[in-house]
């Protein structure tokens, strides 16, 4: 039986995050900060500026807004605090996290329309333009990147090229795929990019955060429709105090999230990220259909980022004896999240490597119980 990564690190995470971390990074987190403290501030200074830097962006044009919590509180606080009264929100979903940015704004009582192209399929640009052409209420048209619910990964530059052309404000939900995919924030016309410590940067959960043109975000002062969620009021407070968060902050996850940066800039930058991992996405779906899986989705549409699976048309098969036998062998995956298909997840992201998901491929083989005598 594989067991590689028992006892230091009983399993890896093959999942979109929270997500395999390096040893410095856990390591960072072994001293404590005073959240008033200018050495602490200081590192957070750091990281915003250092978000800019690896997003090839100018800092008299763009900034960065940290805030607490799961990267679905980043998500909130962009559409609680950008969209006016008046304004009405286009979200394009194709999965559980479009939708949930289309709930996030009928909780906040926002003007909101929903396309949605279903959970195999893009989006359809001219329907896209159809829409925006014939509703000059709309103000903000929202989407994500890489769709974690199934592994799509949209086409941001091409929806970008519509978007702008009818001049509206976008919004670029990249959770999963900030750090480990190039996005060409200015060419794309992404007013407001949003991910999370603990995903591509590889960094460990805790805050998510904010890119966004500064002139944009000048725009929101008095919008936001929650205290704690205040994009603009959090901007103002990290700007006038030099890194000071409004709130305790997450001080150890900021330190490892400065450690992650460094990691990432070592490795190469962003190219050479996505390198790694798409190595990793091409070695796990090569290995998983030689055992006879198949994907979910086209080879067209997959990210980099996690790989859906059908599950076995078999008797006796069941995801969490399946999920079990990996677990003890070293690795950790994730359930299905699409409705109509039986089906589980595999991310390739993290301190994972192709010899990693070469291993996942013999613990899977060992795992295949359903295909045993008996």
């Amino acid at each position: 039986m594989n067991i590689k990564y028992l006892p230091e690190n009983p399993y890896l995470l093959l999942t979109p995050g929270p997500l395999s971390t390096s040893k410095a990074v856990k390591a960072s987190m072994l001293r404590d900060w005073c959240t008033w403290d200018e050495d602490y501030n200081s590192i957070v200074q750091q990281a915003r500026s250092e978000l800019l830097t690896i997003s090839n962006l100018d800092a008299k044009r763009y900034t960065t807004v940290l805030m607490q919590g799961s990267g679905t509180f980043s998500v909130e606080s962009v559409i609680g605090s950008v969209m006016p009264e008046s304004g009405k929100l286009l979200v394009l979903a194709n999965g559980a996290y479009g939708q949930r940015i289309a709930e996030i704004a009928r909780y906040l009582k926002i003007q909101c329309e929903l396309y949605d192209a279903g959970d195999l399929e893009r989006h359809q640009l001219e329907k896209v333009n159809s829409i925006l052409a014939g509703d000059s209420s709309i103000s903000h048209v929202a989407v994500v990147h890489c769709e974690t619910t199934t592994g799509m990964l949209n086409d941001i530059e091409a929806i970008g090229e519509v978007v702008k052309k009818n001049r509206r404000t976008f919004i670029v939900d990249a959770m999963s795929s900030f750090g480990g995919i190039p996005i060409d924030v200015e060419n794309i016309g992404i007013d407001f990019l949003i991910s999370s410590a603990n995903k591509c940067i590889q960094g460990v959960p805790g805050f998510g955060f904010v890119v966004g043109k500064t002139s944009e975000l000048e725009k929101c002062d008095g919008l936001a429709r929650s205290l704690s969620l205040d994009l603009f009021d959090q901007w103002k407070t990290m700007e006038e105090g030099h890194g000071k968060w409004r709130f305790t902050s997450p001080t150890h996850v900021v330190r490892a999230f400065r450690q992650a940066l460094i990691e990432l800039n070592t490795e190469g930058g962003i190219p050479a990220r996505f390198q790694r991992y798409a190595e990793n996405q091409r070695t796990l779906v090569n290995g998983m259909r030689k055992l006879g899986f198949e994907t979910l989705l086209p080879d067209e549409f997959h990210s980099p980022i996690i790989t859906t699976f059908l599950s076995p048309n078999a008797a006796g098969y069941d995801f969490v004896r399946f999920y079990k036998e990996l677990k003890v062998r070293g690795f950790v995956i994730y359930p299905g999240k699409v409705t109509n298909y039986q089906c589980f997840r595999i991310g390739n992201i993290g301190e994972v490597r192709p010899n990693d998901m070469e291993a996942l491929i013999s613990s899977v083989r060992e795992s295949m119980y359903w295909k045993l005598p008996g």
